[in-house]
């Protein structure tokens, strides 16, 4: 299904730039059968996922994990060479090594944001320039990415200059347009399927591409709190940019065809990424669940003592897997010793193993068991 998104026009400096047409199309109405399909089948696992969710105890010391996941992957579709190890240890504040994990973490931030924000804000306009401000303000970016403000020049896509560009998005004036038209749409709720919704959503703000930098970063981050302002998933927990990272070709030529009016394409792609991150995402929910009795058996096997500082310890570990003494004194209020005994009490019971090679005091321990089960 072909659809004219736009046409390519040239400007008075020479280049060609995309002028979108008024949004949506009356074409995009009618998704043809086997994408509403796909929709069915991608909304029946999403409906799934979110009903397992419920059944995580401690399920917001999880929700860091996928969020930061999600946000590795991003960052690193934009060229971070941090890992999700790499921003736990920066967040947790011990970090062995100078990265560029603040990508992530600024990520970690924006999305948070945009989740509280929409609590008591409709998702809008003024909404995305705040979750780009929260995103980019302190971040690396490839130049001036302005934060929190819709570009007031043109930019471009591969190239050095628009001449010579892989795509060059509407001009100023034309992108001011575009995005009333992209905000009326984002309350177009009753015209399509959700998960349809959503999918355009990302390939239209990919083709108006309204900030400076940071477009990729808040359209990957928009999809996840439209799933949650859609109220398809009550809390966070599905996240497209590891499926974009693991498939980066393919995702930048399926917003190609987006950009050329082939729709269906680049429909179909995401449908696909919801259902494999869907079933992904499910999987890891249940490695979770039988990580957590496993271990939680081994700690309520020892004395009650030890057995009540180490549960209260295990919960905490699902949101901050790399620990030392001064982070588990914190929760326990134990002295350094005592800490100390509790790390090597889970040492012993392989819950915890020690990451290097420092001493007693600045040693850190990793929940590796845990962490394997996002990045494998």
């Amino acid at each position: 299904m072909n659809i004219d998104i736009g046409k390519k026009i040239k400007q008075k400096e020479g280049f060609f730039a995309l002028i979108p047409n008024p949004f949506p199309p009356k074409e995009l109405f009618s998704m043809p059968q086997n994408i509403l399909l796909k929709a069915a089948e991608a909304d029946r696992l999403v409906g799934k996922l979110d009903g397992i969710t419920h059944t995580l105890p401690d399920v917001d010391f999880f929700l860091r994990m996928f969020v930061a996941k999600d946000a590795t992957s991003s960052a690193q579709i934009e060229g971070t060479r941090a890992t999700i190890i790499d921003a736990i240890e920066k967040d947790a504040g011990i970090a062995s090594k100078e990265t560029d994990a603040d990508d992530i973490l600024y990520y970690v931030k924006a999305l948070n944001y945009g989740i509280k924000r929409l609590n008591n804000f409709p998702l809008s306009l003024r909404v995305i320039r705040e979750v780009h401000s929260q995103l980019m303000t302190g971040a690396r970016a490839t130049h001036f990415s302005d934060p929190g403000h819709f570009r007031e020049s043109q930019n471009w896509i591969g190239g050095t200059k628009p001449d010579n560009a892989h795509f060059v998005p509407p001009p100023v004036g034309d992108m001011k347009s575009a995005l009333g038209d992209f905000e009326k749409f984002l309350h177009e709720e009753k015209q399509f399927l959700p998960i349809i919704h959503i999918g355009i959503m990302h390939g239209q703000f990919e083709t108006i591409h309204p900030f400076l930098d940071g477009n990729g970063r808040t359209g990957r981050l928009l999809i996840t709190l439209l799933l949650c302002h859609r109220r398809l998933l009550e809390r966070p927990v599905l996240f497209l940019s590891s499926y974009f990272k693991r498939h980066q070709k393919i995702y930048y030529q399926k917003l190609d065809d987006y950009h050329n009016g082939d729709v269906e394409s680049w429909v179909d792609f995401f449908l696909d990424g919801v259902i494999d991150t869907a079933e992904e995402s499910i999987e890891i929910s249940r490695k979770i669940r039988k990580l957590r009795d496993n271990d939680m058996e081994k700690i309520q096997a020892l004395a009650k003592r030890e057995s009540e500082s180490g549960v209260a310890v295990l919960s905490r570990l699902f949101g901050f897997p790399i620990v030392n003494t001064r982070r588990i004194m914190e929760w326990t209020k134990f002295t350094r010793a005592g800490a100390q005994r509790v790390i090597d009490r889970f040492v012993n019971l392989g819950i915890l193993k020690p990451q290097d090679e420092k001493g007693a005091y600045d040693r850190s321990y990793i929940y590796q068991n845990y962490i394997d089960i996002f990045i494998k």
